[in-house]
């Protein structure tokens, strides 16, 4: 029997929950006997009792889904666990053989604020019956290949190579992120329910910008866990770059339980679309105060000037940082995160910034693709150029030629890797003791490889 308890989040401390159940069993048992049942026993007796009736109402075992069951919020949730626990020696012909409960966080997460207790109570101590724990795991490319295969025998609407490529690449196999890539391109998209053509690559991430800019359900629940501090301190060091652990192992394995971080090393962002969401999530508000365009830094031909955007961000970092890297709720990463909402508020004019960044680089590594028909080029967009641009940052942590000396290779290889025609390494030095004339500069450097890097320091 399966039961949704997402109603009752609005009920906060109420715990008059069962009542929906009835709906799933199509008949009136907890319709008829309901009332009664509260009435006698009570709230926190209520559910208890209600089950009790229920698994005798009927000589087949009864097995109990519970959907939802974290979105209860503090003593209804606590009521709810209790119960279930206190009937546990009822088993099988007084009270449900096997429950299962359906969230996002495993019941060892659980942080119950009890309003009657005005204390916190862990998941696990209220309910320390649990047999085990299960994770829907992600697709496999060949699984996430086999989905959209379903779609191409069903419509007859191929997908290239390259969208396939890129489904797997952007989600690497996340289910939802799987199935709402492939639902924007085929059936939001105006062209993409011309079944006659093929999804290409274009249509894929056409439609991941679609799913980021609108906040969609799955996206904006999960920037919503980046405020909840075991999340930052896992995700903070990641932005940065940082060469350190500071996050506990439960810390960890929250973040990897809600699907946020890979569960191998190294720590890193789940999936690229993940790893655009959450820079993206924290700088929102920053993005929209920012006054810069993009038509103040592309030329007629729809060319992108990077060295006068960056000699601006240079500029405005040195007048406004120390104001703007306060207002970020993750300050290490504040530096980081400032400059990918200046550069993200061009992107939006025509590019797209992918970001790679993870603990024990030392390092984010940012690549600007730039279409260079974003306002040249003709109608049908034939001639376009795709400009690459590789912006890595680092944190001066040693000596500054040491630093400069790691960055240029690292700049050079993320150039070869990516094909990209320029290369920018950001050293930002965080020394509150030295000057602005210190640390602001611009150099032109050649790396070991030869490949020729403008060096700005800030």
């Amino acid at each position: 029997m399966y039961a949704n308890l997402e109603r009752g989040q609005t009920a906060r401390e109420d715990v008059e929950l069962a009542s929906r159940a009835r709906l799933t069993r199509g008949d009136e048992f907890l319709a008829d006997t309901w009332s009664g049942i509260l009435a006698e026993y009570g709230p926190d007796g209520a559910l208890a009792e209600a089950l009790t009736h229920w698994a005798g109402a009927d000589p087949r075992p009864l097995v109990l889904l519970l959907d939802e069951v974290d979105a209860l919020v503090g003593d209804s949730l606590l009521a709810v666990l209790r119960q279930l626990r206190g009937g546990y020696d009822l088993r099988p012909s007084g009270f449900p053989q096997s429950v299962v409960l359906c969230g996002v966080r495993d019941v060892r997460d659980y942080r119950i604020h009890s309003g009657s207790a005005n204390t916190t109570i862990a998941g696990g101590s209220a309910f320390n019956i649990k047999a085990e724990s299960l994770r829907l795991g992600d697709f496999s490319r060949d699984e996430a290949l086999v989905l959209l295969g379903q779609h191409t025998a069903e419509t007859g609407q191929a997908f290239t190579p390259e969208a396939l490529d890129t489904v797997w690449a952007q989600t690497r196999g996340q289910p939802w992120l799987v199935n709402a890539l492939a639902w924007e391109a085929c059936f939001r998209s105006e062209a993409g329910r011309d079944r006659s053509r093929a999804i290409d690559e274009g249509d894929v991430r056409e439609a991941q910008e679609g799913l980021i800019v609108r906040r969609v359900t799955h996206l904006d629940q999960l920037a919503d866990k980046l405020r909840e501090e075991r999340v930052r301190r896992v995700v903070e060091p990641l932005l940065s770059g940082g060469e350190r652990r500071t996050f506990t192992d439960r810390d960890l394995e929250y973040a990897q339980d809600l699907g946020l971080v890979a569960r191998e090393p190294p720590y890193r962002i789940a999936n690229p679309i993940y790893a655009e969401v959450v820079p993206r999530e924290l700088t929102w508000v920053v993005q929209g105060e920012l006054e810069q365009d993009a038509a103040w830094y592309v030329d007629a031909g729809g060319g992108l000037d990077v060295v006068g955007l960056l000699a601006a961000f240079q500029a405005f970092f040195r007048e406004h940082s120390e104001h703007w890297v306060e207002r970020f709720e993750y300050r290490e990463a504040g530096p980081q995160l400032l400059l990918q909402a200046f550069l993200q508020r061009i992107a939006n004019g025509g590019g797209r910034i992918e970001r790679e960044y993870g603990l024990g680089r030392g390092r984010t590594d940012l690549l600007l693709v730039w279409p260079e028909s974003a306002r040249g080029g003709d109608a049908e967009g034939k001639g376009t150029r795709i400009r690459k641009f590789v912006i890595e940052c680092k944190v001066l942590h040693r000596s500054l030629e040491r630093t400069i000396r790691e960055g240029l290779e690292q700049t050079a290889a993320c150039m070869d890797r990516c094909a990209a025609e320029a290369g920018h390494l950001v050293v930002f030095d965080r020394d509150e003791h030295r000057s602005w004339e210190e640390k602001v500069f611009h150099r032109r450097r050649v790396s070991e490889s030869g490949a020729e890097i403008d060096v700005w320091g800030m």
